[in-house]
């Protein structure tokens, strides 16, 4: 279970530390969508605490509930900030998945109300957030602030990509968030890739080449 442990050894005591975590690096469409969460330990009520885990390892409900929780908290002032930001299909196209998530999450730090002393990032890389930064492999069920950051970026592209599904209704994304299922790839070989699949990527590039192809061809 994730702890403050890194938190106060990176901040102190007392250090305004942001843990950062993204959601939607591996799917065929929608952005990539990052979270800031700066949390003051000593007003984090114990049961919500206990509650707080990597967000794979949470059920969709708890991830909302929790969610909920977590934003309410911050919106009332009681202990906790948290930025959302993302970077488009558009910018993962033109500049790789990578170069994207990194942009999301710089933009997240860029909206907290304030420079934190310390970034906690998941993953292996550190950008540059313009203060000491440390990578965390597993981040997510190490830190409690990353652990909180991967519940709301997860939760919040989850709910963005139900409210395209309608629109686009052969693709399922209410189910697979736009990630490679089965069902995805059935759709797109039949429907084609919407202006929201990332064209930059193998499985949709296949199908816009196919039915630019289609599109082509002389009918007699």
């Amino acid at each position: 279970m994730p702890s403050f442990r890194l938190e106060i050894d990176v901040g102190g005591q007392d250090g305004r530390v942001a843990g950062i975590d993204e959601v939607g690096r591996g799917p065929w469409a929608g952005p990539v969508v990052a979270a800031a969460c700066v949390i003051e330990r000593r007003k984090l009520p114990k049961d919500l605490r206990d509650r707080i885990d990597d967000s794979k390892a949470l059920t969709a409900k708890k991830r909302e509930a929790v969610a909920a929780e977590l934003i309410a908290r911050a919106r009332a002032g009681q202990g906790i900030v948290i930025a959302l930001a993302a970077a488009s299909v558009a910018e993962i196209d033109r500049m790789n998945i990578l170069r994207a998530t990194e942009c999301a999450m710089k933009r997240a730090v860029d909206r907290l109300p304030f420079t934190p002393d310390h970034v906690l990032v998941d993953g292996n890389r550190a950008p540059d957030f313009g203060c000491p930064v440390k990578a965390v492999v597993g981040g997510d069920h190490r830190s409690l602030s990353i652990a909180a950051a991967s519940i709301v970026a997860k939760v919040a592209r989850d709910r963005l990509m139900t409210r395209l599904a309608p629109f686009y209704p052969a693709f399922g994304w209410e189910k697979n968030a736009g990630y490679g299922t089965e069902f995805h790839a059935d759709a797109l070989s039949r429907v084609g890739p919407t202006v929201h699949h990332r064209r930059s990527f193998a499985p949709v590039a296949q199908a816009f080449d196919l039915f630019r192809a289609m599109a082509a061809t002389p009918t007699c």
